[in-house]
């Protein structure tokens, strides 16, 4: 019979503590899991008993006799053992963590002894302490380490590997990352220590380090565990940082890598790529997983219901809610705002009325978001009485309305240029004893912003910060992106220096606004130099900053610039958008390339885009800036061949262009088809045909 260890003499007796975590065993040929937790007279605490005791393992009617047997076995070499003594001389001994993995014969009798007390302890027991002390407090983590370099000195346990990534891990969930990042440097990383390090990061947010790790990983020749995309992808949805480009990049990788792919990740993609805007490529995913037999989770479903209602498909988003019902999942208040949202956006007022109606009918109480999204569609519609009813059926249903409510009605006149009435929303908002937040201001901020109202724009800035509340990214962004629109963009220039010393870190977003300042300025350096600084931040160019990038080197006549971000873009595995290629017809089209024009226009087409009318209007300019008026003329019968409406440009810009090769005589024709067609004719199509009927008349006298 083993000797149960004893303290080392004149050691100082190490305090009790409660293993945090059960024991895990798993039962191979039966598939039984059998659970027990170590209490801490049995595993941790110092006590003077000779024997500890655990409780019965439960039984199981399908194990046999033997087996059972086996069982009782482990759990009697189990109670024979008590950490307390060997935690009491590790400290005592102040074992580094860097300690020299020497032969134990040639140790004092002692640790010997001590070491040979604990050979036989189950590998499950020592992971379990270590989790236990990675979870208290930063002397035990060091007293945690001590003891895997203790293992390690005296071969006592298997994998010291996962024994490392046991600590990484538990390190992780205790929030200590700085802890984890030390420990993973004392040893050469594998791919079990990798993954506990990707998890850990992810788990606490820091996507920048766990990203860079998983590439890392790759070049090391390793692959990463599915259970880390699962936690990325979560991670990235939690901080808002999701968007496309990310996405399409995660999933790549999880396809060249054949990385099994488990139902938790399936709902973490569709939901991650619905979020960030990509609901076809989530309705692609739901289709091969509900193929599969797998059900989707129903906060899945949500978030592809209000990606679909966001892009405008409320029909598929309505298909996808029946769907719920159907598969016997009832939806509950955030499923119901996920479809209102939708028919809010597609301004389907009677639809919003009615999927209202419906959830008070099922019993299920509207929200203040439910209440915000009605609000929202009658103030769209005009219908300011409406809203105002909806605001007292709100404090009749005993629901406070709250800062958001009233920053959708302010939104509502900022869309309408109202601005002036944002005065009266915070004097009703203040009546009602609602406090505006940082969100109201942001709104606020924004709606004299579009009216080019600077001095209330930093007036409102102002009063944000006097009240204690602390500008976010939208804020910057919203300053920033108002100056630049303004054309103060040395103002802007400012605030975005001011944005870096608040602490508060640039965006996408913030970097993409910055980008075009520049660029409108020709700071051609400027430019690069905030794309070397948006990457060395970790965050990827999206389709905005190449569009962007297009749009103003473009317009600046640099076309080889322009068609390498093209290229880029493509090569990074995104789609160019139809903005994208607009941007570089009209950039082509001003300076009277039409044959650039109308070959961007082809690469377009090639690339399985729908031309739109925006692009059509640009390739006539381009025509007619170049004197092509036939060419001109075969754009507006593409057009007509494609079921696509001219407008009022369509005809302004044909009618510029018969004034420019000397036929003025066709333009009154054209003017005449602009008004059968019940297009109106703007101040710019009637200064066209008189300048046309002018010249006429003179040439007759």
């Amino acid at each position: 019979m083993l000797l149960l260890p004893v303290p080392v003499p004149g050691s100082t007796r190490f305090p009790s503590f409660q293993l945090a975590s059960p024991i895990l065993i798993r039962h191979h040929h039966h598939h039984m899991f059998h659970l027990w937790s170590l209490s801490a007279t049995t595993a941790a605490a110092v006590t003077n008993s000779s024997q500890a005791h655990l409780p019965p393992i439960p039984s199981s009617t399908s194990t046999s006799n033997s087996r059972r047997r086996s069982f009782d076995d482990d759990q009697a070499a189990v109670s024979r053992y008590d950490f307390s003594p060997l935690l009491t001389f590790l400290a005592a001994k102040s074992m580094s963590m860097s300690s020299s993995a020497s032969s134990p014969t040639s140790l004092d009798p002692a640790e010997f002894q001590l070491a040979e007390s604990y050979r036989a302890v189950p590998a499950a027991l020592w992971h379990s302490l270590l989790k236990s002390l990675c979870s208290s407090s930063s002397s035990d983590i060091q007293l945690a380490y001590a003891v895997v370099s203790w293992l390690q000195k005296h071969n006592l346990c298997f994998s010291y590997e996962l024994l490392y990534s046991i600590l990484i891990h538990a390190l992780g969930r205790s929030e200590k990352l700085y802890e984890a990042f030390l420990l993973s440097q004392r040893q050469s990383l594998t791919p079990l220590t990798y993954n506990a390090l990707i998890g850990a990061c992810a788990r606490n947010g820091d996507l920048e380090k766990a990203l860079h790790l998983m590439s890392r990983m790759r070049q090391d020749g390793y692959r990463s565990d599915f259970v880390n995309y699962s936690l990325i992808i979560q991670s990235l949805s939690r901080s808002n940082k999701i968007d496309s480009p990310i996405m399409l990049k995660l999933y790549r990788e999880i396809e060249s890598e054949s990385i099994e792919i488990d139902g938790q990740l399936y709902n973490d993609i569709i939901a991650g790529f619905a979020k960030a805007g990509e609901p076809t490529q989530a309705m692609h995913l739901l289709a091969m997983v509900q193929a599969t037999g797998l059900s989707p989770k129903t906060a899945t479903l949500v978030a592809l219901i209000s990606a679909l209602g966001n892009c405008g498909r409320v029909v598929e988003a309505e298909a996808i809610f029946e769907e719920m019902k159907e598969g016997g999942l009832q939806p509950r208040t955030r499923a119901y705002n996920a479809l209102l949202k939708g028919y809010v956006k597609a301004a389907q007022l009677k639809d919003a009325e009615s999927i209202v109606s419906q959830m008070e009918k099922s019993g299920i109480s509207p929200d203040e978001h439910t209440y915000s999204l009605l609000i929202d569609a009658y103030a769209n519609a005009g219908r300011w009485e409406s809203a105002r009813i909806v605001l007292k059926e709100m404090e009749a249903s005993n629901v406070q309305p709250n800062s958001y409510v009233f920053s959708r009605i302010l939104a509502s006149y900022r869309d309408r240029g109202e601005w002036q009435k944002s005065f009266q929303v915070l004097r009703e908002m203040k009546s009602s004893g609602v406090r505006p937040d940082r969100h109201f201001y942001n709104v606020m901020i924004d709606t004299f912003g579009k009216s080019n109202c600077l001095d209330h724009v930093m007036a409102t800035f102002e009063r944000m910060l006097s009240e204690g509340i602390q500008p976010d990214t939208v804020t910057w962004n919203t300053l920033i992106d108002c100056h630049c629109k303004s054309g103060h963009h040395k103002r802007a220039e400012e605030l975005f220096e001011e944005m870096h010393q608040s602490g508060c870190a640039p965006c996408a977003t913030t970097y993409n606004i910055m980008i075009n300042s520049f660029g409108e300025q020709q700071r051609w350096v400027e430019v690069k130099g905030l794309l070397g600084k948006m990457q060395a931040q970790g965050l990827l160019p999206n389709i905005v900053t190449y569009t962007t990038l297009v749009d103003i080197y473009g317009k600046s006549g640099r076309f080889n610039d322009a068609i390498e971000c093209l290229e880029v873009m493509k090569s990074a595995g995104l789609k160019p958008s139809p903005t994208m290629y607009n941007a570089l017809i009209n950039a082509y089209a001003q300076r009277g390339l039409s044959e650039q024009a109308l070959n961007a226009f082809r690469v377009m087409r090639a690339d399985g885009l729908k031309p739109s009318l925006l692009a059509l209007n640009s390739l006539i300019n381009a025509f007619g800036e170049d004197r092509r008026d036939a060419e001109a003329f075969s754009v507006l019968q593409y057009m007509k061949e494609n079921d696509l409406k001219p407008d009022v440009v369509t005809y302004t810009t044909l009618m510029k262009t018969l004034i420019r090769v000397d036929k003025f005589y066709k333009v009154p024709a054209v003017y005449e088809e602009m008004i059968l067609s019940r297009c109106t004719p703007d101040r710019k199509a009637r200064a066209m045909l008189r300048s046309a009927l002018k010249y006429m008349k003179q040439t007759l006298r």
